[in-house]
């Protein structure tokens, strides 16, 4: 099976979440199941900034964007250790830039940006001597693909026979523009209706993709339902549950060579089920030196890593943070930037209680690793949460994930009580409303919970076992790429 990735971004070239990790692990996973894959993206700045084995094709050609016609550049690159092919579409108005998407404010022209890759990269793959079974295409920034490849590349041999998969890795972006970027489209003005192209009175990159690909997944089964409804649907729920039958939720897998305590190289030991105990004290140590400490302590030590807002619950850890470090009973370190007002809020707490909690504002990859390897209990209270990758990055280093119940983080993670210790699933803590007590609730059942250590170390054993790498995501992608080679192509509606 042949199958083409188109991705706004992938890891190692670029990225901005998780969607690159998604982009950069899935093309590995389905070759080792099999597939042959291809993996396509715009060759941004940054790109060329990274020491990469980055080559320059004979492959150019013109697309067009409204009045416009935009020269496409295309590289390769050859990943070690890695049997995928990788292109990358350069064109220096679109790419050469400081960021991918724009600063504190998108770029005005997103639109013409990615409706010129989204074509692109279909143009690139008519190029290609073989065509391609599954054309998978990620996100907002190219839901417009499976519409190019029914209504304009409909006729093209090497395309036509492709079956076109979307994945939803957040519906609250949508991709949304004016309606007069309907233009740049190159498609007739009959498709901007309120059932394919049109919503609200503006162009939906999102809602194209989801009306027009043949299957559509999202990261993670719970996820998929919650979007199927108000508010998670964020005004799409209408036309996913129209689509319903063709909507799965695959959970994302992680890359377990780079989160891997046996050998992670960002951390001062090295440790696996049997001596979890002593890598984690290791750690703790190297952590404390890290922040400035003379030596840890023995309180169980709580920690969050990740974007500082509001959709990660970052508003109910500053409240726990409040209600709790003065207590004496737990130590908290935060990790992580986003809005400035949580940034503030948090430098505030930890000078009011330095000898309970440190706060990094920043990102920084191997502080990351050196907490989820230190800490005894990661905090995860989102608001809503697609898939969840941190809770995935816990259980391999037997950090016991504390989580409220949304997303993926219920497909995930198994809530402690009497019957889960008893058959062995329990593998976190969980709470249901949206509160600073609720997490609070967890928080204190999860410290007593660590005070018996027989059902700690036999909770922390069972989590440190448990497979969610992408190849086991890989699997359940290719039986949806099975289910839609197995089925006619979705059909044009004509509105017109």
């Amino acid at each position: 099976m042949r199958v083409l990735q188109i991705s706004s971004e992938a890891t190692p070239f670029a990225k901005t979440g998780g969607l690159a990790d998604v982009a950069g692990a899935l093309p590995d996973s389905l070759g080792r199941a099999g597939c042959t894959c291809t993996l396509v993206v715009p060759a941004y700045r940054e790109v060329f900034e990274k020491n990469l084995p980055i080559q320059k094709t004979n492959i150019q050609f013109s697309v067009p964007v409204g009045k416009k016609i935009l020269e496409a550049i295309v590289y390769s690159c050859e990943l070690p250790n890695q049997k995928h092919s990788v292109f990358l579409v350069g064109n220096k108005h679109c790419f050469d830039r400081d960021t991918l998407y724009g600063g504190a404010e998108d770029y005005a022209d997103n639109a013409e940006r990615f409706i010129f890759f989204s074509r692109a990269a279909l143009e690139l793959a008519a190029r290609q001597p073989d065509p391609f079974d599954i054309i998978h295409c990620h996100d907002w920034q190219t839901s417009l693909v499976p519409a190019y490849q029914k209504l304009l590349y409909k006729s093209w041999p090497t395309l036509s026979e492709a079956r076109s998969i979307l994945t939803i890795h957040n519906v609250g972006y949508q991709g949304m523009f004016w309606h007069w970027d309907m233009l740049l489209t190159g498609f007739h003005w009959q498709y901007f209706n309120w059932r394919q192209l049109e919503f609200y009175g503006q162009l939906n990159m999102l809602k194209a993709g989801i009306v027009f690909a043949d299957q559509i997944t999202t990261v993670s089964p719970t996820y998929a339902k919650e979007i199927q409804a108000a508010p998670g649907g964020c005004g799409l729920e209408g036309v996913l549950q129209e689509r319903a039958s063709d909507l799965t939720g695959i959970v994302n897998g992680i890359d377990t060579r780079l989160w891997n305590p046996k050998a992670d190289e960002f951390i001062p030991r090295h440790y696996g089920i049997d001596s979890v105990r002593d890598g984690k004290y290791t750690a703790r140590v190297a952590l404390a030196a890290r922040l400035g400490h003379a030596a840890p302590d023995d309180r169980p030590l709580l920690a969050f890593v990740g974007r500082l807002a509001e959709q990660k619950g970052v508003s109910l850890v500053v409240d726990l943070l409040h209600r709790m470090a003065g207590s004496g009973i737990a130590r908290f370190v935060v990790l992580g930037t986003g809005d400035p007002q949580f940034e503030e809020s948090l430098r505030i707490v930890a000078s009011q209680y330095p000898e309970a909690i440190d706060v990094v504002i920043g990102f920084d990859e191997v502080l990351a690793h050196l907490i989820q390897a230190s800490a005894d209990i990661l905090l995860m209270p989102s608001q809503y949460e697609p898939c969840g990758l941190a809770q995935l990055y816990a259980f391999r280093y037997g950090t016991i994930p504390i989580v409220r119940a949304t997303g993926g983080l219920v497909d995930t993670v198994v809530n402690l009580s009497d019957q889960t210790c008893a058959d062995g699933t329990a593998s976190g803590f969980m709470f249901e409303a949206f509160e600073s007590a609720a997490l609070e609730a967890a928080v204190r059942q999860a410290i007593d919970a660590r005070e018996n250590t027989e059902l700690w170390q036999d909770l922390v054993r069972s989590v440190m076992q448990q497979d969610w790498s992408w190849d086991v995501s890989a699997r359940k992608y290719q039986k949806v790429y099975g289910r839609a080679l197995g089925n006619a192509p979705v059909d044009v509606v004509d509105v017109g």
